[in-house]
């Protein structure tokens, strides 16, 4: 007859596993956020975190489960694990491969508007010096089609890119009569404040799908404010344009932006109410970036990073309750970071890319036919420092562009794994390297992160991002919507 083993034959027994690479840094007094290389992360309470460092988890412990599925250890039953974690890995950084998808055509320095944060010293409107000329349009675009990217997305800016709507006209045609051999996926957008717009453009822009992103900077008398023009009605043009642009082109295909000024900062409630009143489905809360004329008239100096923070806290608790009571509204920065927490799907937003994403996320063909890494860098050039100019598009070649050391140098030396700081912090996956934005303020491509507000500002968002989803459900659900969107 048979008979039972002792209890003690039926105990779990403590697993022998093995750590793959990871980095923890604090969420607060009793919890740290663990990331691994292909930016998957769990959160471990102190004592969780002492007994896996030491090796002492049990294999049966919940948090033992996640961090095996999760590729953050690998015992014998998950041989495999760093073979996943590696294709996760690549998948991650597939981007690379396709090099530089986004093409910004400067079509003139002219505006009518004289807003006091631009970044770009604008020009006044009838200072035609200021165009591209066609000879340059044409030499950009060949340089454009050399990216070896399926996906090529030419988007026009300024100054105010409606003043010089005939170059446009120009470029779209020969791009479009270009691509029917090369067969790329082939994109356009205006980058304009709509204040121009008529029915002819709109005719234009609705025949070769042409998409229209504007500045909405709140309701109207911060936008007003913010955006000064001759007759003081910036915001009225701007609404009349979105609602034009609508009827033309259809809802989806106008977006627009806001910029965070000093008077923003205690009206976050007041501009989101705005996005919504105009039947946006979303908003980017932006800060204000240090180049250029921004600069010069003390726009940047007039808040500092808390301050935004704060702002932004707000404005992002804001849109969770306005989605807890049934309105489907994004916050499209958290959006941005919630993919790639989530996800293997880089969004390849220039600011959060590591290797930077200067010259590889996008590249600028000034008015002037100069070439700049990225739209950042030719705003710094605004300030007469032309680090990252590549060269010119009339003199240079593709390789001469695209290898120039004014582009590999800040790559290989911000690439944010190997820095200081960075290669320990648990956020990195989610962040970006930013040289242009270290260079403006610190004078090189590193900088010390402790001193960095780009730093403090992202670090804050990402623990504030993970905090929301650990300690609210209906948070956690709304943020997996917004990263699988």
């Amino acid at each position: 007859m048979s008979q039972f083993q002792t209890i003690e034959r039926y105990q779990p027994t403590r697993s022998t596993y093995q750590l793959l690479p990871f980095r923890f840094t604090p969420l607060d007094e009793h919890q740290y956020v663990l990331t691994n290389l292909a930016g998957e992360y769990i959160v471990l309470n102190r004592p969780s975190l002492h007994d896996l460092l030491a090796h002492r988890l049990s294999n049966v412990d919940p948090a033992y489960i996640d961090l095996r599925a999760r590729h953050f250890l690998m015992d014998e039953s998950a041989a495999i694990t760093p073979t996943l974690l590696s294709l996760k890995l690549r998948t991650r950084y597939q981007r690379l491969a396709e090099f530089t998808g986004l093409h910004l055509f400067v079509v003139t320095l002219r505006c009518e508007h004289s807003c006091p944060y631009c970044q770009v010293s604008r020009r006044s409107q009838d200072t035609q010096r200021y165009d591209m000329t066609p000879e340059a349009a044409n030499a950009a675009l060949t340089l454009a089609f050399r990216s070896p990217s399926q996906h090529i997305k030419i988007e026009f800016q300024g100054g105010e890119p409606l003043l010089n709507f005939p170059l446009i006209q120009t470029i779209v045609l020969e791009a479009e009569s270009r691509n029917q051999t090369l067969g790329k996926d082939l994109a356009f957008v205006i980058a304009t404040n709509l204040a121009l717009i008529n029915d002819d453009i709109l005719s234009f822009c609705r025949d070769h799908a042409i998409l229209l992103s504007t500045s909405l900077d709140g309701p109207k008398d911060l936008h007003n404010a913010n955006r000064p023009r001759p007759g003081g009605d910036s915001y009225e043009r701007t609404v009349r344009g979105i609602t034009l642009a609508r009827e033309v082109l259809g809802h989806d295909r106008v977006s627009a932006l806001m910029t965070t000024t000093e008077a923003s900062l205690s009206r976050v409630h007041d501009i989101i109410d705005e996005y919504v009143a105009q039947s946006f489905n979303g908003i980017f809360l932006r800060p204000l970036s240090p180049y250029g004329f921004a600069l010069k008239t003390r726009s940047y100096h007039a808040y500092n990073t808390e301050r935004w923070l704060t702002f932004y806290r707000q404005g992002l608790d804001y849109i969770i309750e306005l989605n807890r009571r049934g309105h489907d509204f994004a916050e499209y920065y958290a959006s941005i970071i919630l993919k790639k927490m989530f996800t293997s799907d880089d969004p390849g937003y220039v600011d959060l890319m590591s290797p930077a994403g200067i010259g590889i996320g996008a590249a600028v063909y000034n008015y002037d036919g100069s070439v700049y890494a990225s739209d950042e860098s030719r705003m710094l050039a605004e300030m007469g420092k032309d680090t990252f100019k590549l060269g010119h598009v009339l003199t240079h070649t593709y390789e001469d562009l695209f290898t120039s050391p004014a582009l590999l140098d800040p790559l290989e030396e911000s690439f944010a794994y190997s820095n200081p700081m960075c290669h320990d912090c648990a956020f990195e996956p989610y962040c970006g390297a930013e040289p242009v934005y270290h260079y403006a303020m610190h004078g090189d491509f590193v900088a010390r992160k402790p001193e960095s507000e780009f730093c403090r500002r992202n670090m804050e968002t990402f623990r504030y991002l993970i905090l929301k989803m650990e300690n609210d459900p209906f948070a956690k659900r709304l943020f997996l919507q917004w990263a699988n969107r």
